[in-house]
């Protein structure tokens, strides 16, 4: 099966199964594994006829299996809850979701914080995310040395400190954590993105306790009015 086009080897490990990918484990800075697929049916025709209004919906397959579908639809419908089934009988919590841009919170701070933006998942427990993107652009991802988080950036922490209105102390480190600014990241000029592609199954490091690789740092792709994601997420 062709990987996708760039993956950094340093970061991204290419393996060839579910097997592989759930008992390899995240070593030498590797903290992307990356299963690729190609996969059958047309997730074009699941994601039209789901109409969906704007933001992210949770699909379920009533709704799935409800939809008028040809039989490219429904082989398309059968790879998205295979993958779900999948996933749940090992133990994790996925779930498909449609998304037809992202509604924007009324209030936003001086730093990005949405998923669109370069960051990296944490978790307070050992878990990993995963995501594959069946219809639609998709993920993409960032060599941990091609980043820098948006909270080192000297103007960028300089507005956060104005936005805190104190000083720069552990009670505005435990700010900037309680806001999640110190899990954004801003791309350095030189910085070579990749893409996790369509139909690819991948895991991810998230930042927790105990975990020896930094955490992958990724971000979904800027929603396009009218244009509709099928992803599945764990």
């Amino acid at each position: 099966m062709p990987s996708p086009a760039y993956l950094p080897e340093s970061h991204v490990r290419v393996v060839g199964s579910f097997e592989e990918l759930i008992a390899t484990p995240f070593s030498d800075g590797v903290n992307a594994l990356c299963w690729p697929r190609m996969l059958d049916g047309d997730f074009g025709e699941v994601a039209a006829l789901l109409g969906l209004e704007r933001g992210i919906t949770i699909l379920d397959p009533g709704t799935l299996h409800a939809l008028p579908l040809s039989p490219a639809g429904q082989k398309a419908v059968e790879m998205m809850l295979a993958d779900h089934r999948l996933l749940s009988e090992h133990g994790l919590e996925p779930v498909l979701n449609g998304i037809n841009g992202y509604v924007q919170p009324e209030e936003t701070g001086p730093v990005r914080t949405d998923v669109c933006s370069w960051h990296a998942d944490s978790a307070t427990a050992e878990v990993d995310t995963w995501l594959c993107t069946y219809h639609g652009e998709s993920s993409e991802g960032l060599p941990n040395e091609q980043a820098v988080r948006r909270i080192d950036v000297p103007e960028t922490r300089a507005l956060l400190l104005e936005s805190y209105g104190g000083v720069d102390d552990e009670g505005f480190c435990e700010w900037l954590n309680d806001r999640y600014y110190d899990l954004h990241y801003v791309p350095l000029p030189h910085a070579k993105p990749y893409s996790f592609g369509v139909g690819n199954l991948w895991r991810v490091a998230t930042l927790h306790d105990g975990c020896v690789v930094p955490p992958c740092v990724h971000r979904a792709p800027d929603p396009v009015p009218g244009k509709t994601r099928l992803l599945l997420i764990s």
